[in-house]
């Protein structure tokens, strides 16, 4: 690796780095902030977590198809860079405000400004990161390791930086998006040599503009409906299982800020080895197929929900929480792979804020209001063996739907070019 493709590999990485340590901060710690700070119930804490999923649904077709068209252009980017600035601001000094207006109406606001940097915004961060890497022939694995040791690090800083003041979380995320706007800047991405046959159809590829009717055919592939309902019963229920998990967690302390503690030692020590695990995850994915490793992710999170609900001492909860260190990297790079390996490579951006955040914001919009009501109505342990079949059936019939790349023909893959 020469000097120049070096130093573009650590940019990649160090945005990762810096958008995820944003976005681990947050939901590691925003269950604690609205527990314990805000003191909402897990109800109204699930209509935060809501608010953020509607968002997400509006922004996400906008977002897909304006990330497609700009190609390896950074404005959208910048947008998303610009709004995790205000963060600290915003929590600091009108999220409270607002709550104390109204809880609901300050839990939809809330919930609306950190989507359109969290879960509508990863989308833009995500595909336009993923498309530069994929142009300079990069591992999107291997790039994307360093948002896990992102999520290591802010597990282990984030639970000591709660306990003294809960709101340095917050200013925490700024200062790491001024860090993120800089390295944003600075990249340049350029054309890595190829052979002919790749210059060639990249060149088709950038010439062939991308056009309504290709967008429509996206959503007459059966793939792609499966590849959402996929999306749902993993990406979807992996965030709402983790939105109060860490309060259950923290039940089982007789002082609830030593839990806080505990949990985020557990959450840096998943990270890190997740970050192990993503390395070697795309050869492991290579092998498998794409298709096969989205199944196992969602038979990893299935047996990690129902575990929690069945082993309720400390130490046994704990190692059921590090399963996800598997389970993570075996999402992420399947879903890459996936679209990439099955649907048009200039829709990318599309299919992947469509199949994956888009479905993923509507699972979230619905099961987290639905788990908040039902852990207040039969506790967490009768509502994980709930979620844990619901995870299983979206599974299996998403697996039904999906067609597997290995028997996708050059035909079908290009369906939403035709």
């Amino acid at each position: 690796m020469n000097n120049v493709k070096q130093l573009k590999f650590w940019n990649f990485g160090g945005m990762y780095y810096f958008y995820f340590m944003i976005w681990a901060l947050i939901f590691a710690f925003l269950p604690f902030w609205l527990n314990k700070t805000a003191q909402l119930d897990t109800s109204v804490s699930g209509l935060v977590f809501s608010a953020m999923a509607i968002t997400a649904l509006v922004l996400e077709p906008i977002y897909g198809v304006i990330q497609d068209k700009l190609g390896l252009k950074k404005y959208l980017f910048g947008f998303v860079v610009l709004c995790l600035l205000f963060i600290g601001p915003f929590v600091q000094f009108a999220f409270i405000p607002l709550l104390q207006i109204n809880a609901i109406f300050g839990a939809i606001v809330g919930g609306a400004y950190l989507s359109l940097c969290l879960n509508g915004g990863v989308g833009v961060v995500e595909a336009y990161i993923e498309r530069s890497t994929r142009e300079n022939n990069y591992e999107y694995g291997h790039v994307r390791l360093f948002g896990s040791l992102a999520g290591g690090t802010a597990a282990f800083i984030g639970g000591i930086m709660f306990v003294k003041n809960p709101y340095s979380i917050f200013w925490a995320c700024t200062i790491s998006a001024i860090i993120l706007g800089v390295l944003l800047w600075t990249l340049r991405v350029k054309k890595e040599d190829k052979t002919t046959d790749q210059a060639s159809e990249t060149t088709e590829e950038e010439e062939t503009p991308v056009t309504k009717e290709n967008i429509i055919n996206v959503f007459k592939n059966r793939s792609f409906w499966g590849f959402c309902i996929m999306m749902i019963g993993i990406a979807t229920m992996f965030d709402v299982f983790d939105q109060q998990f860490p309060n259950y967690f923290a039940s089982f302390f007789n002082d609830s800020s030593r839990g806080e503690l505990v949990f985020s030692r557990i959450a840096s020590v998943q990270v890190f080895l997740e970050a192990g695990f993503m390395i070697l995850a795309p050869w492991f994915i290579n092998k498998i197929g794409a298709k096969n490793g989205l199944i196992l992710a969602g038979i990893v999170l299935f047996i990690r929900v129902i575990g929690s609900a069945f082993f309720t001492e400390i130490w046994m909860l704990a190692t059921w929480r590090l399963l996800a260190a598997i389970e993570m990297p075996l999402m992420l790079v399947s879903i890459m792979k996936y679209i990439t390996s099955v649907f048009d490579v200039r829709l990318s951006a599309t299919v992947y804020m469509l199949g994956f955040n888009f479905a993923k914001q509507i699972g979230i919009s619905i099961f987290s209001v639905v788990m908040g009501y039902l852990y207040n109505l039969v506790g967490f342990q009768q509502g994980y063996v709930v979620l844990s079949f619901i995870i299983l059936a979206f599974v299996i019939i998403g697996a039904m739907i999906m067609r597997s790349e290995k028997h996708t023909t050059d035909n079908t893959k290009n369906l939403t070019a035709a």
